[in-house]
């Protein structure tokens, strides 16, 4: 009898707790702070642009049009022909490396020679991807469709992706060939797997 009442005691107390602990987590102090964010929210912030560039906007731009834009909203940080800025390179330089204490002060990530982007870069949507949601510094989202397709048909010319006439636009852009497109390998991934490259050393 005795040993049946601890029992019982014991399960009641394990009940006790767990009933504590909902009725504790039921009740966690809020803080005034954010909101769930509406349909209409998410839409707007999902901008991610797919190789196949199927979320790609109407518009479009040429090597042309980009170069003026260029000169306007980029080259204060990425230097007047695409390189020798604080900003990482845009476009690769054919003269010969300067001499060590002769190169240029380059912010982290420093991106120079034939890692820029548009040579690099296995999907010429990447560019206008990035360019569109992160460009220009401090004023990120600020550009239109036509001046992004635009910059991102002059920074292709400009390192001999593709002519100066072409026309960048949502059709033509997910289909030029990128120098780097079979030298770069994606891990195999499937929605819900880990990352594979953690944010761990």
């Amino acid at each position: 009898m005795g040993a049946c009442t601890m029992h019982l005691r014991n399960l009641l107390l394990l009940v006790m707790i767990l009933g504590l602990c909902q009725l504790a987590s039921a009740q966690s102090p809020t803080y005034g702070l954010g909101k769930t964010p509406t349909t209409e929210e998410i839409r707007a912030w999902d901008i991610a642009i797919s190789p196949d560039g199927k979320e790609l906007p109407q518009g479009g731009g040429t090597a042309k049009e980009g170069a003026p834009l260029y000169a306007q909203k980029c080259a204060s940080c990425h230097g007047a022909t695409g390189s020798g800025g604080r900003a990482p390179e845009l476009i690769r330089s054919e003269s010969t490396t300067p001499a060590p204490g002769k190169q240029p002060p380059c912010l982290s990530p420093c991106i120079r020679g034939a890692n820029v982007m548009a040579i690099h870069s296995p999907y010429a949507t990447t560019i206008w991807d990035y360019i569109n949601r992160g460009m220009p510094f401090g004023k990120e989202g600020s550009l239109k469709p036509n001046e992004v397709y635009a910059l991102t048909a002059f920074l292709l010319y400009k390192n001999g992706v593709i002519p100066e006439d072409q026309v960048v636009d949502a059709q033509s852009l997910p289909q030029i060939k990128m120098p780097n497109r079979d030298g770069y390998v994606l891990p195999e991934w499937k929605h819900g797997m880990p990352r594979p490259f953690p944010n761990k050393p």
